[in-house]
């Protein structure tokens, strides 16, 4: 028997902040893309960007890597890492969707109902926000159906699915698992805490409603340093660690974790190893099987420049781009013709470990 549900819905715990913004506070961001067109600079992408050594220390840095920001969906990892050290015990397919900004297709949705009927739930123990298929093919083809927007379509379901489970493992009440007071998200907040090596400078709301934590882009990175790095043992058959159980579900199903036609499930295919995922508002997390790791987030939010500038950093990781080619950069056009380029800056201004402040 459940206990009592939470007597405050999540998403009512805090009045929002609508204050206006400290602009003599704003971070420091460089330039970190560019798009040209005929020979002309047509948009600059600023951001921040950091690279980090398996101890943590900085590899490669630019704009303001300490200041803080939301991480967005690329804490979707770290998450899923709380709930397996909550005993949440799922196949590496539905593992990864547990972790996933997926695209809405049809294996998306059946995986988080799957997840569901494991644990005697149904869709109706879901309280992530309703949405459209977030995959474009996905979305147009669900309107086609007549489909409509629903919480399972949403980009997020897998890993709300996840929650509401880890909560029937654990006893704890399934309503009411979004609140921060909730068993569950309080051993999220530790988790994350513990991974990142930081305590969060401040909180909100995501927009699937879970518990979102102001944190820098160097604490995200040591995070994913960690998890790439908590490989299976030699001769291992399951990973040892919960940290090793999801980056192992992220890289072997990587089709879940976003999906076909995605650009960070390319990214794990076309490296062998690697762990990535990305998160709205422009940001890239990237682990290496070594222990190295960068973050990056663009400081408009626009996605297009994300990953050309995640090939750059890579690049100067002495990493093997040649495959990712296909992501580096992108086609301006001219009357359907090629005029210009959209590719990362020059990272002149990265600096060396031992220069780094």
């Amino acid at each position: 028997m459940l206990s009592p549900a939470l007597p405050v819905h999540a998403r009512d715990h805090t009045a929002p902040d609508l204050a206006a913004p400290d602009f003599t506070a704003l971070p420091r961001h460089a330039a970190l893309a560019v798009q040209t067109r005929d020979g002309l600079v047509e948009s600059i992408h600023y951001g921040s960007l950091i690279a980090t050594a398996p101890d943590g220390g900085t590899l490669l840095s630019a704009g303001e890597p300490q200041a803080a920001f939301y991480p967005r969906s690329s804490l979707k990892p770290l998450q899923a890492v709380a709930m397996v050290r909550a005993g949440l015990d799922l196949p590496a397919d539905l593992l990864a969707l547990t972790a996933a900004s997926h695209s809405g297709a049809a294996g998306h949705r059946d995986g988080a109902l799957r997840i569901l009927r494991l644990h005697g739930l149904t869709a109706t123990a879901l309280e992530n926000s309703t949405d459209l298929p977030y995959g474009v093919p996905e979305r147009e083809e669900w309107l086609r159906e007549g489909g409509l927007p629903t919480q399972i379509t949403q980009n997020c379901s897998g890993k709300h699915a996840a929650m509401a489970a880890t909560c029937v493992i654990n006893g704890w009440p399934v309503r009411g698992y979004l609140h921060p007071a909730h068993p569950l998200q309080k051993l999220v907040a530790q988790t994350v805490a513990e991974l990142t090596g930081e305590e969060p400078s401040g909180t909100s709301t995501d927009g699937c409603g879970t518990p979102l934590f102001a944190l820098t882009l160097a604490g995200m990175a040591r995070a994913f340093g960690r998890l790439a790095s908590a490989e299976l043992p030699d001769g291992a058959s399951a990973p040892e660690s919960p940290e090793a159980a999801v980056a192992h579900a992220m890289r072997n199903h990587p089709e879940m974790v976003a999906g076909e036609g995605r650009d960070v499930t390319e990214l794990m295919r076309l490296v062998p190893g690697l762990l990535a995922k990305d998160g709205f508002e422009g940001i890239q997390l990237v682990g290496l099987p070594d222990g190295r790791a960068i973050a990056l987030k663009i400081s408009d939010g626009g996605d297009r420049a994300r990953m050309p500038v995640t090939v750059r950093a890579l690049e100067g990781l002495d990493v093997d781009t040649a495959p990712l080619a296909g992501l580096a950069t992108g086609a301006v056009l001219g009357g359907g013709k090629p005029v210009g380029l959209l590719q990362a800056a020059d990272f002149s201004s990265l600096v060396p470990a031992n220069d780094a402040k």
